[in-house]
């Protein structure tokens, strides 16, 4: 296997799904190629489905974890300033995924449109290729054709005032658990993460790990039997 750079290991991850992926973190424990990252159910490694990629249609997205909180306005709880996010979105690794966890009363937390056009602009001129959120946002049709994938919980047109209380923390948004510099892969199923240590691993098993797959998919398809399916399936497990 030709040695790559840091940089095109992350384009070559881009040519698998999230699904994929995912397979070769944790979802197989007992596969050889499987890295066993996390416990599969309960290791806080992808998003549930409380959140959907709002652009399907853009394909995937894969980059360096920027976390940050975002609440209703405190006195008691200074917040933090735009200008403080992007000098800290300057100096992070890119590209950029950006985690944000929102936290807020129950009766806000549904009706907190956060991101929308100005931020997506400001995030795209910063390095940001992905957004993953536990609440919506809205301004769908001016992100769009900015290229900025967004995993969220749904659209809404407006929301009141709100502050950055934490950046580069860790967080947990939709069941997944990301501290800064995890590696998130995003796509039309959602996110996963993994430690950016294990970019390499992943990339070595992964293409193996697919083909496996295809070929064991493609033979149940050409299978003429009952017998014959079983036997295919017997491999695979």
């Amino acid at each position: 296997m030709v040695e790559l750079s840091e940089e095109k290991v992350l384009k070559k991850l881009l040519e698998f799904s999230t699904p994929t992926v995912a397979n070769v973190v944790a979802t197989y424990p007992d596969h050889p190629l499987c890295l066993k990252l996390y416990d599969p159910w309960r290791g806080g490694w992808y998003t549930d489905q409380s959140v959907r990629c709002v652009f399907p249609e853009m394909g995937r997205r894969i980059g360096y974890a920027f976390t940050m909180v975002v609440s209703i306005p405190d006195k008691e709880h200074p917040s933090l300033s735009f200008i403080d996010l992007i000098d800290a979105l300057g100096n992070a690794k890119k590209p950029i995924v950006v985690v944000c966890q929102q936290i807020y009363p129950p009766e806000i937390f549904n009706r907190a449109g956060l991101f929308g056009g100005q931020s997506t602009a400001l995030f795209k001129a910063c390095g940001v290729v992905g957004v993953v959120t536990n609440g919506p946002s809205r301004d769908i049709d001016e992100m769009r054709p900015l290229g900025v994938q967004y995993i969220m919980s749904g659209i809404t047109p407006a929301h009141g005032d709100f502050a950055i209380r934490k950046i580069n923390v860790p967080v947990s948004v939709a069941g997944m658990d990301v501290v800064p510099g995890d590696i998130v892969h995003m796509d039309e199923h959602g996110a996963c993460k993994f430690p950016s240590d294990k970019l390499f691993d992943i990339y070595k098993n992964i293409e193996e790990f697919s083909e496996i797959e295809d070929y064991q998919a493609k033979a149940l398809l050409q299978a003429k039997s009952i017998e014959e399916i079983k036997k295919v399936w017997m491999k695979r497990t």
